[in-house]
């Protein structure tokens, strides 16, 4: 008994000293490196576009399923995020430069951000939440054909030289930075387009669907990146109920696309929404409006900018620039 209680005691004394050693360690590396933090959507990424590795959890469950049928050309896969964690945390305030300006909240220059404490904090606040949601990946070699054209490299240009005088107008540092380009365009105009469709359905308002979108150039060290997350959440201890989940699957889905899709071709609001430009008012919008594409604030990443159906569709006023140029879609029935 005496042997082991002494083996024990070793074995004790080792492990807290290895400890001891890894956290000093870490310590040392941080004050070496750059203690930027990384951006969250990386390993978001990688676990949902690879659900068939990814960990199943209480807290987190996902199941993939093909794409609904007419769309395999458009999209690689969908997943459906039974479950799901969110952990909200609140870091600062801003004014002047809102966090829609930037695609993450760390972007924001710290001296537009306000500390929520007068002193150094080793804290803050945070909400954890549970819910659910739908996850689709773009095909990668459609999008990029589609980037490939001169027409949309003109009117990608034209999109960024408005995303400056934007941020010149309101003096924000760096107005070149933070563009997210044409990529980013499409995939939050189609988010919000399919979060219009399913509010009609999933028995979830347009407040309670957020939107999270994977969108990053090949040429970045941790790209290409084109999907989108639609999840909902609740404080309660066993999140939400399936209603949104319910809609991914390929026959809901497919229904819902067509539906999404067939609705952005006209607005109540045409030919005024359909004609507008990104260089009226130093807008970051071009053929959307709150008739057709905008939504809710607190569901919208971006605060309703960077958004044009005419990427998606055909509208009234332009046809050359539609991603969706091989699915066969009726007239809409909301024509001005």
């Amino acid at each position: 008994m005496t042997d082991v209680l002494g083996v024990l005691q070793h074995f004790a004394t080792y492990t807290t000293g290895a400890i001891w050693e890894k956290i000093e360690q870490k310590k040392y590396q941080s004050t070496q490196e750059d203690s930027k933090p990384q951006s969250l959507k990386t390993p978001e990424w990688q676990v949902l576009t690879n659900p068939t590795t990814a960990p199943a959890a209480r807290d987190f469950k996902v199941t993939a399923v093909p794409p609904p049928t007419g769309y395999t050309d458009y999209l690689e896969q969908v997943v459906l995020v039974e479950r799901l964690r969110e952990v909200r945390a609140l870091i600062g305030f801003t004014r002047i430069e809102a966090p829609g300006d930037s695609s993450e909240m760390l972007e924001v220059p710290e001296n537009r951000r306000a500390p929520i404490s007068r002193k150094p904090s080793t804290w803050v606040p945070a909400a954890e939440v549970r819910g659910e949601g739908i996850f689709i990946q773009f095909r990668e070699d459609t999008l990029r054909n589609w980037l490939n054209d001169s027409i949309r490299y003109k009117y990608d240009r034209t999109f960024r030289e408005a995303h400056i005088q934007y941020r010149r107008a309101r003096r924000v540092d760096l107005p070149e930075a933070g563009y997210p380009g044409l990529r980013y365009m499409l995939l939050h105009s189609f988010a919000h387009a399919l979060m219009r469709q399913f509010t009609l359905e999933c028995g979830y308002t347009a407040a309670s669907i957020r939107e999270r979108i994977y969108s990053l150039p090949p040429e970045h060290e941790h790209g290409p990146m084109a999907g989108i997350l639609f999840y909902t959440s609740a404080s309660d201890s066993e999140g939400t109920l399936g209603g949104l989940v319910g809609l991914g699957v390929p026959e809901q889905l497919g229904r819902h696309l067509d539906g999404a899709l067939e609705q952005m071709q006209s607005c109540t609001s045409d030919p005024l929404c359909a004609e507008h430009t990104c260089s009226q008012e130093h807008s970051l919008h071009e053929a959307a409006c709150h008739a057709c594409l905008f939504l809710p604030e607190t569901s919208c990443e971006r605060g309703n900018k960077y958004l044009d159906r005419s990427v998606l569709v055909p509208t009234v006023n332009r046809s050359d620039l539609s991603f969706f140029d091989k699915i066969p879609l009726t007239q809409g029935s909301q024509g001005g």
